[in-house]
């Protein structure tokens, strides 16, 4: 798959900068409505929530709600909560995947499971889940509605598939991308969609804003699975290995066992199926991801994804709205965390 590399104009490195500043007065509003909305009577479901939404998290997908408002000109205010009810989906699907994954690190502190236990994480992502749908139907929209509840639904599918392909080490490339396509990048389309659906615009328009968010979306999703296998833990809030220890099949294992030799190929069926995961394993992991250079045509898969995301919004005037997004998806490529 070749990839057109995207440039900045001012050859420096992306950033979010710009997509912050565009969204930093929309985003007091959000994360207003999250505050509140995360209270409950129950002392516990505000402190771990509190835990997992104060860590640090960089709050992408409701800027792109945001982002998209922007875009289109939306003068309004009812993205403000559907934004929150994005955040809170994400928060959730994080909640149960620490779990499903026994993770131990989230944004460089301790997953909430391991301070609360897995039945309280998981029951609070419940909470979460529920409060996303109370301000969703709020809203009023029945189109905003079927958007958010489909993308929940695709989400919670991505997580099953990529739960029955743990271990395997046949899946294949395509398989790898529908996954990361339902368990990343339908939120990332849904979130970007819905500021189209409460502007009114067109369904060229809409469609645009859902193919930025799809490609960008997968784009971030193959970074982070990039980043896995070539940062530390400081950089990335998680352990390093994480992907490897729990027998996922990511690109970068993908593409380094396709391209190994029969003695590698024998050292991957092991690892995966979690019979070699020592921090000797891990090294050797990498040694042979970077020889079969899976980290660099991973990145290379990303930069496609994301002049794809470029190129669905160069239907839009040009504007600092279109340019913090066009940022964005570089940024998305570049980052190591």
């Amino acid at each position: 798959m070749s990839a057109e590399v995207v440039q900045l104009p001012r050859g420096k490195r992306p950033t979010l900068d710009p997509m912050l500043s565009l969204t930093a007065p929309g985003m007091n509003s959000v994360n207003t409505v999250i505050l509140e909305r995360m209270q409950s009577e129950i002392p516990l479901i505000p402190r771990l929530a509190g835990h997992l939404i104060s860590g640090g998290g960089k709050r992408l997908r409701p800027m792109l709600t945001l982002a998209g408002a922007e875009l289109v000109g939306y003068q309004g205010d009812r993205h403000h909560k559907l934004a929150a009810a994005v955040e809170f989906i994400h928060t959730a699907t994080l909640l149960h995947d620490d779990v499903v994954d026994g993770s131990e690190l989230r944004r460089g502190k301790a997953a909430a499971n391991i301070i609360f236990g897995n039945p309280a994480t998981v029951l609070v992502g419940d909470f979460l889940f529920s409060r996303a749908f109370e301000l969703m139907t709020e809203d009023g929209s029945l189109k905003v509605l079927k958007i958010l509840s489909h993308a929940s639904a695709v989400i919670a599918e991505g997580e099953v598939s990529q739960l029955t392909a743990q271990r395997q080490i046949k899946t294949s490339e395509e398989q790898y991308l529908h996954i990361i396509g339902a368990k990343t990048a339908a939120l990332f389309a849904a979130a970007s969609q819905i500021s189209a659906v409460v502007a009114e615009c067109s369904e060229e328009h809409e469609r645009a804003l859902e193919d930025y968010g799809r490609n960008l979306g997968v784009a971030f999703q193959l970074v982070d699975d990039a980043i896995d296998y070539d940062s530390d833990a400081a950089e990335m809030g998680k352990d390093q290995g994480d992907d490897f220890r729990e027998g996922k099949m990511t690109l970068p294992v993908i593409l380094a066992f396709a391209r190994g030799d029969e003695e590698e190929r024998k050292f991957w069926k092991a690892a995966i199926g979690g019979h070699r995961t020592s921090d000797e394993d891990l090294a050797h992991a990498i040694e042979l991801i970077e020889h079969h250079n899976a980290l660099d045509d991973t990145r290379e898969r990303a930069k496609h994804f994301a002049q794809r995301a470029i190129d669905a919004i160069s239907i839009f005037p040009d504007s600092k709205a279109r340019a913090a997004m066009a940022e964005a998806a570089q940024f998305a490529v570049a980052r190591g965390y």
